[in-house]
């Protein structure tokens, strides 16, 4: 039995032949099972600091883009397709780094790759904002994009392996969820620069080189952490370490266990790449995630583009302000409810729920011409996509894929499923300005709402991981590497866990 002060919990079967397994003689618990099974706590709530403060960042740099390139435009006088690079650069870069720092962080620790890609943000935020060129400007946006696309994977697997079974959905979910400040900051400070006579020249380079100040404190933050203690005692066979640092790292509210652990073998990348199931949750997580993406970053990044047709009179500043409010009416909500239901809903039911409103908004949108020619209805109706937007795929896309995944491919399952995402967005920027031109703004609303109904589909291939443990969700048959001792405590009645 694990005990706290508020009485005993009990443990969760030990599942052989995949991740750590209690020795049940001697009563004893693994890191796992602790982490399965600790109280919520202030050591949960510092990683969601830490992780989400990167994430705040992700999401600064990539949705001030629409306005800056905007003002980029007009100083450099650039052609649509150049100003499609410039606000796709990122987005481009995100697709690799997802990729290569997904598969990084399996191969040496999620830490190392936690801190790199804060530092890459730092520098490719920096070099955007002392840009001299087109060149030199979608360059150093390439680079702050591979930052953000390692970020995706390694902050989400980061928070979900140091997560208990039944909160782990709303805890990656807060992570994700600081993507909300950054859809609400970068459009204050936007509005801000505007309106302070300073110049649209100096003003797109301060809004993009604010995004290293978060970056810049990520850094220092997430040196300070731990390795992820799933990793360490599953897949690098270092128990003792696993429990040491989780003890010193939670202020003891995990004490240190005993007992012997069983370390699952590493997945190969070839196996994962042959493997039925692993494939199946590819398609599953990548391709859901690619569809939402090209419909949400396609449309919001070309926001200033679309509400310009619905009112060609509008200035930047009130397009700022329509932009602006549909994030705190209908996205902020959006998020929160999210955050508070989705362990009780589902992670995958909840994605379910989101693609279908949004593929429905969409299509209304498409169909009746008189809503695409009013600001009121057209902006309630996109705002009401914008809610089960946040209240479904856009955060469900993120928590997913690092859950159903081994955990010594993890990283590498969600990073595939992040770029794939990113590939997405990147097609919908480039996409969606070529559609608005060729079949207008009904007709790109309408394949956004076919992109939706997709996007439900390939979400049928995904296991529900909600209230179950990352071991069993992600199960697989390879064989054990090797027994790994752990230290006994030297006070073993004190094993367990305490609330903070």
């Amino acid at each position: 039995m694990l005990t706290t002060r508020g009485g005993k919990i009990a443990s969760p079967e030990a599942q052989p032949g995949h991740g750590e397994v209690s020795d049940p003689g001697l009563g004893a618990q693994t890191v796992t099972d602790l982490l399965n099974e600790a109280p919520a706590s202030k050591f949960h709530r510092r990683t969601v600091i830490i992780s989400g403060v990167g994430f705040f960042t992700d999401a600064y740099d990539l949705f001030v883009i629409g306005t800056a390139a905007t003002l980029v435009a007009l100083e450099w006088h650039l052609s649509t397709l150049q100003t499609s690079w410039v606000t796709g650069a990122a987005i481009l870069g995100a697709f690799v780094g997802a990729f290569t720092f997904g598969r990084i962080a399996d191969v040496i620790g999620r830490k190392k790759v936690y801190v790199t890609v804060a530092v890459i943000m730092i520098f490719g935020a920096v070099a955007s904002a002392f840009a001299p060129d087109f060149i030199f400007l979608v360059i150093a946006r390439l680079v702050l994009g591979l930052g953000i696309g390692g970020d995706y994977p390694v902050s989400a697997v980061f928070m979900s392996e140091y997560s208990n079974r039944q909160d782990r959905g709303r805890l990656v979910g807060l992570v994700f969820s600081m993507q909300a400040l950054g859809l609400i900051v970068g459009p204050l400070i936007a509005l801000l620069l505007l309106s302070s006579g300073i110049g649209d020249g100096l003003s797109w380079r301060i809004l993009l080189g604010l995004g290293a100040v978060p970056a810049a404190a990520v850094v220092y933050l997430r040196s300070k952490m731990p390795e992820s203690p799933r990793y360490l005692a599953q897949v690098q066979g270092e128990s003792a370490r696993a429990a040491t640092d989780l003890k010193r790292f939670s202020d003891g509210v995990i004490t240190q266990p005993t007992g012997a652990a069983i370390v699952s073998g590493r997945l190969q990348l070839r196996q994962f790449l042959s493997d039925p199931r692993m494939l199946k949750l590819i398609l599953g997580t990548a391709g859901a995630w690619f569809l939402f993406d090209y419909a949400y970053y396609g449309n919001t990044l070309s926001l200033p583009a679309i509400l310009k047709e619905v009112n060609p009179t509008a200035s930047l500043e009130t397009k700022l302000l329509w932009s602006l409010g549909m994030f705190v009416i209908f996205a902020v909500p959006g998020y929160l409810l999210a955050i508070a239901k989705m362990d009780r809903i589902g992670h995958r039911r909840l994605q379910f729920v989101g693609f279908s409103v949004m593929a429905l908004c969409f299509v209304v949108l498409a169909i009746v011409p008189a809503l695409t020619q009013h600001v009121a209805p057209f902006l309630g109706i996109l705002g009401l996509s914008y809610f089960f937007i946040q209240f479904g795929p856009n955060m469900t896309t993120f928590v997913l894929p690092s859950e159903v995944f081994p955990v010594s491919m993890r990283t590498t399952g969600h990073g595939m499923a992040a770029g794939i995402g990113k590939l997405g967005a990147f097609v919908g920027v480039f996409l969606v300005p070529v559609l608005q031109d060729h079949i207008g703004l009904r007709g790109l609303l309408a394949v956004a709402g076919a992109s939706a109904v997709l996007g439900f589909a390939v979400t049928t291939l995904l296991p529900e991981p909600a209230g179950r443990s990352l071991e069993d969700v992600s199960a697989v048959d390879i064989a054990p590497a090797r027994i790994a001792p752990v230290v006994a405590d030297p006070n073993p009645s004190d094993s367990g866990f305490r609330s903070a």
